[in-house]
């Protein structure tokens, strides 16, 4: 049940994030199954090591120790974390993003496109919400599928709306 939430969760959250550095010529995904195998182009593109996988960095977004602004200062620390993670996704810094969908103190998931838990650190230092104290990361390095890369270019066909706007 837990991969289901999050596979709907990692499929309809995460609208405005992009790859990084997306090659001229990236394969497109009707041509991945062309050959029934191995694409080494599309395997560089996304950064694949040989079993297809590269590292991340997971965070946990939790709540803050600073939950208490009004309903006007909580709406536009929402907003400006939006729009901050809609800056990273633009970069390429960040694959993927979504709240959880139940109340706990664990509110959502990003997954870094970065190599370390330093840069992964200096790019949640850019969150207003993080700033403000509203929310706070928990980070581990992770290495999954470097299919995510291609997430975003999946998900903006499946949408009819942003959800970020």
């Amino acid at each position: 049940m837990i991969r289901f939430t999050l596979l709907l969760l990692i499929l309809s959250i995460i609208a405005c994030q992009a790859p990084t550095d997306p090659p001229a010529e990236t394969p497109s995904l009707d041509q991945v199954g062309e050959t029934g195998g191995y694409d080494a182009a599309l395997a560089q593109a996304l950064g694949a090591d040989e079993y297809g996988m590269k590292p991340f960095v997971m965070a946990f977004l939790k709540a803050g120790p600073n939950r208490s602004q009004d309903s006007l200062e909580a709406a536009r620390l929402q907003k400006a974390h939006l729009d901050n993670i809609g800056r990273m996704a633009e970069a390429g810094q960040l694959v993927l993003a979504g709240p959880f969908m139940d109340d706990g103190d664990v509110r959502g998931i990003y997954i870094f496109n970065v190599a370390t838990l330093e840069e992964a650190e200096a790019l949640t230092a850019t969150d207003p919400a993080i700033q403000a104290g509203r929310l706070e990361m928990e980070l581990h390095p992770w290495y999954g599928s470097a299919a995510l890369m291609q997430i975003n270019d999946v998900h903006k066909t499946l949408m009819k709306e942003d959800i970020a706007k």
